[in-house]
């Protein structure tokens, strides 16, 4: 009988905290990551870019956060270029052409860092696929992603920034 209760007990503990990581990711749909290194800009076909700056439409953008004022983030999409001298790097879209979005950061944001949460960035933290998965603080993003933007993968949904993982680059 101890044991089942002991059973029950540690099943009941590992499906609160469970219900509980799922409740932050489950706040909205699931959508379609795209690639990682890739070497287009996403296209946002029914944005208006002439309507001022203004959130992108709900979904993953591999894009950078440039500028962050008043708990709202500007960013831009990236794409990946392959260089000659060594593996490429991230570029942003051209000088004069205006593909940026602005929206404001969800207060329950999720942030998945790709270099710890230090102020050094001295740890790297990911996976296998080189993104981030050490969970970070909404104001650890806002100070970081402040300061000079790191590429990452932003989802928006409805209209807010509600998680950025950061893509590790060496």
């Amino acid at each position: 009988m101890r044991s089942l209760l002991a059973g029950g007990a540690a099943a009941a503990v590992m499906l609160t905290s469970g219900v509980a990581a799922h409740a932050a990711t489950a706040a909205y749909p699931k959508y379609k990551t795209p690639k990682i290194f890739g070497t287009s800009f996403q296209p946002d076909p029914k944005h208006d870019f002439t309507k001022g700056i203004h959130s992108r439409r709900d979904g993953i953008l591999r894009g950078q956060i440039t500028h962050i004022s008043g708990g709202a983030a500007e960013y831009e999409p990236i794409k990946w270029k392959k260089d000659t001298h060594t593996e490429g790097y991230f570029v942003g879209p051209p000088k004069g052409d205006v593909m940026a979005y602005k929206s404001p950061i969800a207060k329950d944001v999720v942030f998945l860092s790709a270099y710890g949460c230090k102020a050094s960035m001295s740890d790297v933290t990911t996976g296998k696929t080189g993104l981030g998965n050490k969970k970070c603080s909404r104001a650890t993003l806002i100070k970081r992603h402040g300061r000079q933007g790191h590429p990452s993968l932003i989802t928006v949904y409805k209209g807010h920034i509600v998680k950025v993982q950061e893509i590790y680059t060496p």
